[in-house]
């Protein structure tokens, strides 16, 4: 195709897709675990770039060493993350967290929803890299939810609020990469919370549906509608004057709303008319009597609260965040190409990351702060009394459930810098466009963030790798480019859903190590139906000439 060196074939399209469909059908179809089937992606992807895509050995070397520095920003939150939760296990924290949450609200549904959809939509408003999957699965758990379900529900909940969240990260890396107008980057930033409306609904139903079918359906649609409204209309109004904040503010007002909707007669009482709930494993109401818990509601609390309060302080307060800022970290990188000229040019400070205002940082502080009230408190009492505790014990644990973890984020980013140096990344997207009529590629267009989004987890990442290109091809089909770039946009968000490595950090935090595969079957649904909305929605967009 022109513009590129890449041969442009259905073979070579074929064995580019190979790591991704090898990839999911390890994970969905033979239950593999992650760490099984992302090291196998991995060798698969360096193989068909090797053999088949003209790549030097050179290449090879330096995409897998900037595949496991991009892992660094993830570990370094989920490591912290499994910290957290261990503190907050060993003292009792989730048992008085449940018992508190029964009392703020006695309708389990109402809870599902508040927890699982809104309180991870605020968290991913002001702090990406996983942090709100990693934060609500334990807490979904500690109510009764089956894991698998507990990492599911706000891996898909909070997808809308990829692009313009943590204070518009996505937003800001697509305007870093295309050279456009500002009509066009105003169109953009429009019609990409417009085609997120499609997020907002279908994550809002998918959870009440994953909950209790049709049946919660039925109880939970005012909720639903009131909750998509706040976010969806408020992402569109706020998109039009500071899309930095277009997630953040709709997701902080639907947070506030919880409470007077709480108050609903429909959602004060305890849910009734919905027998079959799969994605509970127990009650949320138990009998308590006999077991209080070791600390009162406001201090299992505590350590959210901190959190937040630290995220904000670090995002929103301008000489705080620039001050934090000052210290950076980016590793040197040569120049590099393929046989193909596909070429990655050297760079002095690759994905340069500011480690104290990266989540991690915060949860870090926040884990010291619970230990150490926690211990002057007396809460870990009932545990050591069971056997040796104390740091010790909690260090072994995170051990123990990191390290699995982190083995195949690092396959998983391997991977995708693998394909990206390769040019598979490019030959898939290329061979979409040779193939697909101008409308037809508009309907396919979010395809191809998905696509990035799938390969790196990160829907930054995805406009980073196809914003530029999909410009290129929208000019070349005659078509909107702020529309595009919008339909790129949604699918790098949506991509997320089935991202692998946040599939492992939800699992990690569950307790669900090795069960990935069972994740992805859930989310791997709602991916498919938000990718044919969109598409529909993307095509009605460009024949309507917006």
């Amino acid at each position: 195709m022109e513009g590129t060196l890449l041969p442009i074939d259905w073979l070579h399209w074929s064995l580019a897709a190979a790591p991704i469909v090898i990839l999911a059908l390890l994970l969905v179809k033979l239950r593999w675990t992650a760490q099984q089937a992302g090291t196998t992606g991995m060798f698969v992807a360096a193989a068909v770039a090797l053999f088949v895509f003209r790549t030097p050995l050179e290449t090879l070397a330096v995409a897998g060493a900037k595949g496991v520095w991009d892992s660094a920003s993830i570990l370094f939150v989920i490591w912290p993350a499994l910290l957290l939760y261990h503190i907050m296990n060993k003292a009792g924290g989730y048992e008085a967290l449940r018992q508190g949450i029964v009392g703020f609200s006695r309708n389990e549904l109402f809870v599902v929803v508040a927890l699982g959809w809104v309180f991870t939509c605020f968290l991913q408003g002001i702090d990406g890299f996983g942090t709100p999957i990693v934060v609500v699965a334990p807490l979904l758990v500690a109510i009764g939810m089956k894991p698998v379900y507990a990492v599911a529900i706000p891996i898909i909940a909070h997808i809308w609020a990829k692009f313009y969240g943590t204070l518009g990260v996505g937003w800001l890396a697509t305007l870093q990469v295309v050279d456009l107008d500002a009509a066009t980057i105003a169109a953009t930033a429009y019609q990409s919370a417009l085609l997120l409306t499609i997020q907002v609904l279908l994550g809002g139903f998918t959870v009440v549906w994953m909950y209790g079918r049709w049946a919660a359906v039925r109880h939970a649609w005012p909720l639903v509608l009131i909750i998509s409204a706040i976010q969806a209309i408020g992402q569109i109004i706020v998109a039009l004057y500071e899309p930095v904040l277009a997630a953040f503010i709709p997701a902080a007002i639907a947070l506030v709303a919880l409470y007077p909707l709480s108050r609903w007669r429909r959602y004060a009482e305890p849910l009734e008319g919905v027998p079959d709930r799969p994605a509970m494993e127990g009650s949320m109401v138990r009998d308590v009597a006999d077991a209080p818990a070791p600390m009162g509601v406001l201090m299992s609390f505590m350590p959210y609260v901190l959190l937040t309060v630290l995220a904000l302080g670090t995002s929103l307060i301008d000489p705080i965040a620039d001050l934090l800022r000052l210290l950076t970290f980016g590793l040197p990188f040569p120049d590099v190409t393929t046989g193909y000229g596909v070429t990655n040019a050297a760079v002095e400070r690759y994905s340069v990351m500011a480690p104290l205002t990266n989540p991690g940082t915060s949860l870090l502080l926040t884990s010291a702060i619970a230990w150490f009230v926690f211990r002057s408190r007396g809460y870990f009492k009932a545990w050591e009394a069971t056997g040796p505790g104390g740091l010790p014990s909690v260090g072994r644990g995170v051990l123990a459930s990191a390290v699995p973890a982190s083995v195949p984020i690092i396959a998983f980013l391997v991977m995708a810098r693998i394909m990206d140096h390769a040019g598979l990344n490019e030959t898939l997207a290329y061979g979409i466009a040779a193939v697909a009529p101008a409308y037809v590629f508009a309907f396919l267009s979010n395809g191809i963030g998905i696509i990035g989004a799938f390969t790196t987890s990160s829907s930054t990442s995805s406009n980073t790798l196809f914003s530029d290109l999909q410009v290129t091809l929208a000019n070349l089909k005659g078509l909107s480019v702020a529309t595009i770039l919008a339909s790129q946009s949604a699918g790098g968000a949506i991509g997320n859903a089935i991202g692998p490595a946040n599939l492992v950090l939800g699992a990690s935090t569950a307790g669900i190590s090795g069960r990935e595969g069972e994740i992805l079957r859930k989310t791997l649904p709602w991916t498919l139906a938000a990718f044919v909305l969109t598409g529909f929605a993307t095509l009605l967009m460009i024949m309507l000439g917006m």
